[in-house]
């Protein structure tokens, strides 16, 4: 690895801060970018895990929460709220993305390890970051007073019936995303109503 090398992956992670979320940056009149997604997630889930309550692996789950959209460098970030179809369309870029990214970096094959076992969910760390990068959106647009849930009409129901399964990957989120909910039921006025 010389200098070069540093310059090609720093390029890399300029590009993925580039990569604009489909969701407001909190209180700004921009949305949030992919880097500064997945160092908010970083940091939240070090803080959950510095009660020192939970057995999990603290830097593999910093790891993962780092790399854990690094492959929308290249396929892009896809809306929550998609279709079957566009599911299947997203994990073939997603697929394609991982391959580009190792044949552009083979020299850093922890990254690429790293990316796939986050990917094939193999462990209670990686579902620890699914469920909080399923949880932290809701989180900043409850902050936001529900500007991106009016804008895309998104309904409390939508919310639930999406993000439920998803969370329950991890019983250590789960738990903050019922509280969440009870929450959520008390300012329905940060949805869309759908008329009758």
């Amino acid at each position: 690895m010389n200098i070069d090398s540093i310059f090609k992956f720093v390029t890399l992670i300029n590009k993925f801060r580039d990569v604009e979320r489909l969701i407001y940056a909190t209180g700004l009149d921009r949305n949030e970018n992919d880097a500064e997604h997945s160092y908010q997630l970083a940091m939240t889930a070090w803080y959950i895990l510095s009660e020192g309550k939970y057995t999990l692996n603290k830097d593999l789950i910093i790891k993962y929460a780092l790399v854990h959209d690094f492959v929308e460098v290249y396929a892009g970030d896809t809306w929550f709220y998609r279709s079957e179809s566009d599911n299947i369309e997203k994990k073939e870029r997603e697929k394609q993305s991982a391959i580009r990214l190792n044949k552009e970096f083979p020299e850093f094959p922890d990254f690429h390890e790293t990316i796939e076992d986050y990917e094939n969910q193999i462990d209670n760390e990686g579902r620890f970051v699914y469920a909080l990068d399923k949880l932290l959106p809701i989180i900043n647009v409850y902050l936001d007073k529900g500007r991106n849930w009016k804008k895309h009409k998104v309904t409390l129901q939508m919310l639930i019936d999406g993000k439920t399964t998803k969370i329950a990957v991890s019983p250590e989120i789960e738990a903050y995303y019922k509280e969440l909910l009870l929450i959520l039921e008390e300012h329905k006025d940060m949805f869309h109503v759908e008329q009758d």
